[in-house]
């Protein structure tokens, strides 16, 4: 016997330094591909490799990662002290009273406050942390699978017995037998499994899925910024409408003033009174809509960082140009192919889709379990063919056995289940790769839109900054005019619309420039953005032919800067 349990206990040896082996080229570090060729970085594992060489292929493919922040902790310790009163409410909390929803304070705020709250308050991005702590607890359920697993058993900790039996005395000399016994049994079972096939892929797989819970947090932290921004941008463009709505009710206020006050001296006409008054409420019907707009917008931002019921944001300064994109079109679309995240989510579903036809394949590979079973019971009491009373409880008995070996598990047949999940996943990978390219070309796409706006954009800057100067000077003229009997209201009323219409012109295109540079940070993780610089004004006045000679296409990208210095008083 001894020397059966040595020769096992030295086969067990052999088999557990090779497990080791294998496990020391499986690090399970938090790690993300390394993206450089997707053919050499997710190779297509066929079932013939072994798991070390499984093992040292992750080791290859693979870098440092970055780290979520805990969501243990409660949103307020991402703000800053400034910022503590707009920490998100609870998640439980449904306000029943009106009071409780009513808009009670305008907090304004920058946009580097905006970024803070959302990653603080933002539920999606607290939901995906919470998903990213579950990819990891999962990731350390399978890699348990390197351990034994020890089982205890106990039956009866004690259990008591009493039975009384009666024969028939015709077949039996004892026909009368008694038994009260108090017993207990323990078991401990040790089960290791020095080969298993899916263990490696299995493991593969969860950190490859670690990984991606992770990516996919950043990639929505990236895309949930972008709408903030732009969001922020909105309402500067919305305070920005309700400005010049007041200033155009103003003005046509104006106009109405002094159309009465001629109609009454006899020296105008009703019909100038009454295109006043037309002008007077399309001005104010303007005003309502970007008063409306103002409003949608701070609630819509409020939403996205999730505010306290009472607060309602505003924006902490007005729209303006916020600086020069200074990478080129070819800079920025490679920049955007090493930065994109989602190229890496794809990259690691090629892996997880290999791990996984790995995996199938180990259901109809052997297994290998070492294990070993003790097990002790003890019984007080006795059996007697008396009476119960006559029964010792003093008389004790007590067994002891273990138990140690190997088992294996072949699954020979299984009508080629394992082989079709293989090609399965297999193909599954190669549908990944096919949307990996897809996914390459949408991010050129995105880069080239992006930059062509902010070109557009660039130019409507410069082309509107001209448009509300030049109607600036015609309204001024035109009133003049008028007031000197030589032009009409209509006039009067046709350029100031003009201005309107040239104003409301300018602040889009300020925004839609913003909006374009905060794609183009986004799409490339790029932030060489150069502020602009303040504007020095000539000491005299530009020629006609000077103005004239300004080239229309192409428009160099810094006048953006430079037409966006606008005197906004008339």
């Amino acid at each position: 016997v001894h020397r059966t349990t040595a020769r096992i206990l030295l086969l067990v040896g052999v088999l557990l330094e090779g497990v080791h082996q294998v496990r020391a080229q499986s690090p399970l570090k938090e790690q993300l591909p390394v993206r450089r060729n997707v053919e050499n970085k997710v190779p297509d594992l066929a079932a013939s490799k072994d798991s070390l060489d499984f093992a040292r292929d992750l080791d290859r493919r693979v870098k440092p990662s970055r780290k979520i922040p805990s969501r243990s902790l409660s949103g307020s310790k991402l703000l800053t002290e400034n910022l503590l009163d707009l920490a998100a409410p609870s998640n439980l909390l449904l306000p029943e009273h009106s009071p409780e929803v009513a808009i009670e304070q305008l907090r304004p705020i920058t946009l580097h406050d905006v970024e803070l709250l959302l990653e603080a308050n933002n539920s999606t991005l607290k939901a995906l942390s919470l998903e990213v702590d579950q990819a990891k607890f999962l990731l350390k359920a399978a890699i348990s699978a390197w351990y034994p697993n020890i089982n205890l058993t106990a039956n009866g900790l004690p259990e008591y017995f009493e039975s009384e039996t009666y024969r028939n005395p015709d077949f039996t000399n004892t026909p009368f037998s008694n038994t009260r016994e108090w017993s207990a049994r323990v078991s401990v079972n040790v089960e290791w499994d020095l080969i298993d096939p899916a263990r490696v892929p299995d493991i593969a797989a969860a950190r490859d899925t670690f990984e991606k819970a992770k990516i996919r947090y950043y990639i929505t932290l990236r895309d949930l910024k972008l709408e903030a921004i732009s969001e922020y941008f909105s309402m500067q463009l919305a305070d920005e409408g309700v400005r010049i709505g007041k200033e155009s009710v103003r003005s046509s206020l104006v106009s109405l003033r002094d159309a009465r006050a001629r109609y009454k001296a006899g020296v105008a006409t009703k019909i100038a009174v009454l295109e006043a008054e037309t002008q007077y409420a399309r001005d104010s019907q303007l005003l309502t809509s970007k008063l409306g707009e103002q409003n949608i917008t701070r609630r819509t931002l409020s939403s996205l960082l999730n505010l306290p019921h009472g607060i309602s944001p505003t924006a902490a300064s007005p729209s303006e140009v916020i600086g020069i994109w200074k990478p080129s079109l070819e800079e920025s679309i490679v920049a955007a192919y090493s930065f994109r995240d989602e190229l890496d989510s794809l990259i690691l579903d090629i892996s997880i889709h290999n791990s996984n036809a790995n995996k199938a394949l180990a259901a109809a590979q052997p297994r290998l379990t070492l294990f070993n079973t003790f097990s002790a019971s003890r019984s007080h009491g006795q059996k007697a063919i008396s009476s119960i009373s006559d029964i010792d409880m003093d008389d004790y008995s007590w067994t002891a056995g273990n138990t140690v070996g190997l088992k294996t598990s072949w699954r020979i047949f299984d009508a080629g289940k394992a082989r079709s999940i293989y090609k399965y996943h297999k193909l599954k990978a190669k549908q990944v790769k096919e949307e990996f390219a897809y996914q390459r070309q949408n991010i050129r796409k995105d880069v080239e839109e992006s930059f062509y706006n902010l070109n557009t954009a660039n130019q409507d800057i410069v082309s509107t900054s001209r448009e509300v100067i030049a109607s600036r000077e015609s309204l001024r003229l035109a009133r003049l005019r008028f007031q000197a009997g030589v032009s009409t209201q209509r006039e009067v009323v046709n350029h100031q619309r003009d201005l309107t219409q040239a104003e409301v012109r300018y602040a889009t295109a300020k925004t839609s420039y913003n909006k374009s540079l905060a794609q183009l940070r986004r799409r490339t993780g790029l932030d060489e953005i150069q502020k602009c610089e303040p504007l020095e004004l000539p000491s005299s006045k530009l020629e006609d032919d000077e103005i004239a000679n300004v080239p229309i296409e192409p428009v160099p990208i810094r006048l953006a800067c430079q037409a966006s210095k606008l005197d906004t008083k008339e």
